[in-house]
């Protein structure tokens, strides 16, 4: 498991601008505030399919979108919602996905699993485990074939860390020095299993290594830590110097779906540890400690941030559902093929 007491070092890496900062923090709190709302509509039975909550883990989300531009590129996981948020979507428009709704991200047809804004550089979120590792990894190559010095960042769970895909997605990019980040969100478990029993090869970071990539171990429960290597990694793939891999130690406060209530799997101590650890807090704290801003700014950030999810999931709630005619449009890249030529 990870060692919790090797990860309270005092900071001595400089702090973004404040302006950033409080950026970071308004993205985290609209993350766990987004997350609230889904979980209940989800317990309400409003919301179809499963819901997967990214509550705990936002740092890792913030923290490296927070190092991105625009039009750098993501691609995420099933427990997506926050990358979706820290990249720059909107919740009006995730929470109507969500909800099966029209004016939803894929016009209600792809739900909490399958997110995607080209608008933002989001390349979608994905059910299928690593599935979202070749997609970054290719658009990072795009990138660097077009000169653009974009870079791709593809977010996965320690569950992917076996998957075959991940190896070879670091084979090419380290080979043709891609601009790609890989980031492995180690939340210590993959569904309701402990990562350490299934998964061979600790360090994690030695996975990268083997393919000659730079591997670094980040508390992912410190979004200035996760920032501060983020940073790093996408200067040095814009610059042409190739792929990066993080390791974010961090944890879900919530379960593998928002219908796996108990945790059972889990130990109540862990649990109690880890939660300690909460990144909001932990970035207020920070703030006011080192006279940054006072709690009044920080507060004022909450209350904004529940005024727009809750006028978000309004909007979700009032907008309407696809009609019959939305059935086959979009399934095909180019929807007017022409049958003759087939």
């Amino acid at each position: 498991m990870v060692n919790m007491t090797a990860k309270k070092e005092k900071r001595t890496d400089p702090h973004p601008p404040v302006d950033r900062l409080l950026k970071m923090y308004r993205d985290m709190v609209t993350i766990r505030a987004f997350e609230e709302r889904a979980g209940e509509m989800y317990a309400s039975g409003a919301m179809p399919g499963l819901v997967h909550l990214y509550s705990g883990q936002e740092a890792v989300a913030v923290g490296v979108c927070a190092a991105l531009n625009t039009d750098d590129y993501i691609a995420s996981h099933h427990r997506g919602h926050g990358h979706c948020i820290a990249k720059g979507a909107r919740v009006d428009l995730m929470f109507a996905e969500l909800l099966g709704r029209l004016p939803g991200y894929c016009r209600g047809k792809g739900g909490s699993m399958h997110i995607a804004d080209p608008l933002t550089g989001n390349l979608g979120t994905t059910g299928i485990v690593g599935g979202g590792i070749p997609i970054a990894t290719g658009a990072a190559l795009s990138a660097k074939l077009r000169g653009t010095k974009q870079v791709g960042v593809c977010f996965f769970g320690d569950g992917a860390l076996n998957q075959g895909i991940l190896f070879e997605s670091m084979n090419l990019a380290s080979i043709w020095k891609l601009p790609v980040i890989f980031v492995c969100e180690n939340n210590l478990y993959g569904e309701f299993t402990a990562s350490d029993t299934v998964t061979a090869g600790r360090q994690y970071t030695t996975r990268g290594q083997v393919f000659s990539i730079p591997s670094k171990e980040v508390d992912g429960m410190d979004v200035l830590a996760v920032h501060h290597a983020a940073a790093a990694a996408v200067q040095k793939a814009r610059s042409g110097k190739g792929p990066t891999f993080l390791v974010c130690n961090t944890y879900r406060f919530k379960g593998h779906h928002a219908g796996d209530q108990k945790q059972s799997y889990k130990r109540e101590q862990e649990t109690e540890e880890w939660t300690k650890r909460d990144p909001i807090p932990r970035l207020s704290k920070w703030l006011i400690s080192n006279k940054l801003v006072d709690q009044a700014i920080l507060s004022k950030i909450e209350e904004e941030v529940e005024v727009l999810v809750r006028k978000g999931l309004d909007f979700a709630q009032n907008a309407p559902e696809p009609g019959p005619d939305e059935l086959m449009k979009h399934i095909y890249a180019d929807t007017k093929i022409d049958n003759k030529a087939l």
